[in-house]
């Protein structure tokens, strides 16, 4: 019977030890999990990235040099063409309008006008040519009589004098007839319209005036391909060279264009290509402008001009107006002591990170230089090797056990 009791309370004690064991096993602290990065050497870059659109440095536009009728273009975006050779369109002379009553009467009215002043030129003509002859004859009088003595000389002078005036108005009135055929010949132009058989004939004999590219490139776009009468200076098609004049413009806000310096470097991508493009910036414009984003918010904006330094062959499928993503390069260090940016989190005024030593995290500030968002430059607070809790939660304190978060955790 005392074997019995021996035996239940050793079995309670056990029983008991064991839930106290499992007990302090479940409440026992464990180390807090966490996602871990490590402060590391090595190269660093700070970009302003925005989206850029390529464009033709130096494109012409090909205009109507005269009033008048564009024959239909046969030529296509991206043929090319060569200087002062390739005719990319061709011009005729404007119809004349069509006339209506009022107005070709008016216009036969001018011409009767204009021929009845041709008959009066031509009849001063015919008054002046007898007055001449008539001073010819007494100078020619004058110039016996005074060879004789017979008169003086001042009569001499008296019909020379009338002799040359007598030219003079004959001279004149062979001007006037130029003029008052002139006229005539102008009233008579008014009374041409655009179905004027006569018209038509001669335009249509007519090859057209040839216009020829202005510089040695490929046709970038065609704004009118259509046969139709245009005023002076319209557009009609525009011409570059998009294998060496290609250029990238970059609508950077002005904020991140006061960082933005010429000659900084350029990360090309998102062209299409497989490979980044590389560029240098040429220059940042003076001048910002307003503009409007996605979501309505005003934004200043200012242009930054790009050259690509890489060759020509590796963007040939590039062309005028594409869309790429530019990344401008404004610090970069190739030895930067650097940690993950979620490691970093303010303390009062200063940066601090919490470091992991031996399982304890460590509430350490640091001295932070440049910071691209993915990776934060340390200048002092922390050396290489060093662990570092990512992302730490409100929960983490300076002394809290802390382990390795695992997949899945």
């Amino acid at each position: 019977m005392a074997k019995k009791k021996r035996s239940r309370l050793i079995l309670t004690t056990g029983a008991l030890v064991l839930l106290g064991a499992a007990l302090t096993y479940s409440f026992w602290p464990q180390p807090t999990p966490v996602d871990m990065g490590v402060a590391e050497r090595g190269p660093m870059v700070v970009t302003i990235t925005e989206e850029g659109r390529t464009r033709v440095h130096d494109a012409y536009v090909v205009s109507t040099p005269v009033t008048g009728r564009l024959l239909r273009v046969g030529v296509l975006p991206g043929d090319p063409v060569v200087r002062g050779e390739t005719v990319v369109a061709q011009m005729l002379p404007t119809n004349p309008s069509a006339l209506d009553v009022r107005t070709r009467e008016q216009a036969r009215a001018a011409v009767t006008a204009a021929e009845a002043a041709l008959r009066v030129a031509r009849a001063d003509l015919n008054k002046a040519i007898a007055d001449m002859e008539l001073r010819e004859s007494d100078l020619n009088r004058v110039k016996k009589l005074i060879d004789s003595g017979t008169v003086s000389q001042v009569v001499y002078e008296r019909a020379l004098r009338e002799a040359r005036l007598a030219q003079a108005t004959m001279d004149t009135a062979e001007a006037a007839i130029s003029m008052r055929e002139a006229e005539l010949a102008n009233t008579r132009a008014r009374l041409i319209s655009f179905n004027d058989p006569a018209h038509a004939a001669q335009v249509d004999a007519m090859e057209g005036i040839p216009l020829f590219a202005p510089t040695t490139g490929r046709i970038l776009q065609v704004m009118q391909k259509s046969e139709t009468t245009l005023p002076v200076g319209t557009p009609i098609m525009e011409i570059g060279d998009v294998t060496s004049d290609l250029e990238i413009v970059v609508e950077l806000l002005s904020t991140d264009a006061v960082q933005v310096s010429a000659g900084d470097r350029v990360i090309i991508d998102a062209w299409g290509g497989d490979e980044p493009l590389n560029g240098v910036v040429d220059r940042v414009d003076p001048w910002g402008f307003t503009k409007f984003s996605a979501l309505g918010v005003e934004e200043q904006r200012v242009n930054a001009v790009v050259h690509f330094t890489d060759p020509a062959e590796t963007r040939q499928s590039l062309g005028h107006g594409y869309r790429i993503e530019a990344q401008i390069v404004v610090w970069e260090n190739d030895n930067a002591l650097k940690i993950p940016s979620n490691a970093l989190f303010r303390d009062g005024t200063n940066w601090a990170v919490f470091a992991v030593e031996d399982g304890i995290a460590r509430l350490k500030t640091v001295e932070v230089g440049q910071n691209n968002g993915i990776h934060a430059q340390i200048l002092s607070g922390l050396e290489e090797g060093n662990t570092l809790i990512q992302y730490p939660a409100s929960g983490i304190e300076d002394g809290l056990k802390v382990s390795p978060r695992h997949m899945g955790e």
